[in-house]
Parts: C-alpha cells; structure tokens; sequence
C-alpha cells in the first residue's frame, strides 16, 4: 500500500508523472524514495515490497522457490500496474530497469531517474546485508562488480540520472533529484507559482 507522506517542500510543486526510481542495489532507491516524496507531498511506493506482500513472502525466498525468471514476471506486472495509479515516488528492484518491456512502460508512464553510485559506495551499503539473493555467493564483492558492470551500460538509457554518494544526505539527494527534474523535465515536475 501507498505511504502517506507529508509534504515538507518550501517550494510546492505539481507531480505529473510517476518518478521511477532505478539503479543497483545499495544505490539508495528506497531510501531517497521516501525522502524525496516526502518533500514533494506524494505517495511512495516499492516495487519489491508489493511483491512481497503479494507473495507473503521475501524476494530471497521468491528467489529461491520459483527462480530469478518466475520473480522477474511478477516484477513486471506489479511495475505495470503501479505504473497505472497516481503519479508518484516508485522504487523498484535493481534488475527491474533491465527488462524492455519494464523500460518501455516506464518511458510511457513515468520518467526513470538512475541513481548511479559507484562500486565501493554500492559494495559499503550492501555488504553486512543477507537479503540480497544475489550476493549469496563465496565472492559476494566480486558477483557485486560483475552486476555492476551488465547494469551500468542499460542504467544509463533512463531518462536521467542523478549521482548517489559522496556524503550526500537524504535531504540533499532529494534536492538534487528535483533540480533535475525542474531543469530538465519540467513536464514531469512543475513548480508552483
């Protein structure tokens, strides 16, 4: 379900379209997520945890019941049908961005925001974590950088991108992730007058 958030921004603006949050794991999707609804008075919500909710159960036990492809299907038809409600702030998990057809749906409904954050950031946020199935491996630092590396050339294709890291506070990334929508996709983020 839609979180509540309230609306903290000192300058209001109007949401038009769905904010889709994409990027690895760790890159901070959920985190600058709700921050950044917070701010701008609309609903957050998670692709992976509606999922969950779904399911009842964790995507690492999806993950290990029905395999990668069976979660990835229902990714999609959960992307697609939160796609469908009120614009809003959507998180979605780090292997959503690489299926087309997520992307295309994306691109139609909404406008994809990468938050790029590099390897040793990524590896620092991910690593005392055991719900990352993917990570479940004798090198998890390794299978981390060979996903970074198949990712970061289809991140790149979303609509805009706004770097995670450098000691940014959550505060701050949501800034940064409206400035760049209000300067480069004032269609999808309109500042009230």
């Amino acid at each position: 379900m839609a979180e509540e958030q309230p609306q903290i921004s000192n300058n209001p603006v109007t949401l038009h379209k769905t904010i889709v949050l994409v990027g690895m794991m760790g890159a901070g999707k959920t985190a600058v997520g709700r921050t950044l609804a917070a701010q701008i008075g609309v609903d957050f919500l998670d692709s992976d945890h509606e999922i969950e909710e779904a399911a009842n159960m964790s995507i690492a036990e999806i993950f290990e019941r029905d395999g990668e492809p069976f979660f990835r299907q229902k990714e999609t038809q959960v992307i697609e049908r939160l796609l469908e409600g009120t614009p809003c702030i959507l998180s979605t998990g780090g292997g959503a961005f690489l299926a087309e057809r997520n992307r295309e749906m994306i691109t139609e409904k909404g406008v994809s925001i990468w938050l790029n954050a590099d390897l040793e950031v990524l590896w620092e946020r991910v690593r005392h974590k055991d719900t990352r199935p993917l990570l479940r491996t004798a090198d998890p630092k390794a299978t981390l950088a060979g996903i970074y590396e198949k990712r970061v050339p289809i991140y790149s294709l979303a609509d805009l991108s706004v770097v995670s890291g450098g000691g940014a506070s959550l505060d701050e990334m949501g800034r940064k992730v409206q400035r760049a929508l209000l300067d480069q996709r004032p269609d999808v983020l309109e500042q009230k007058s």
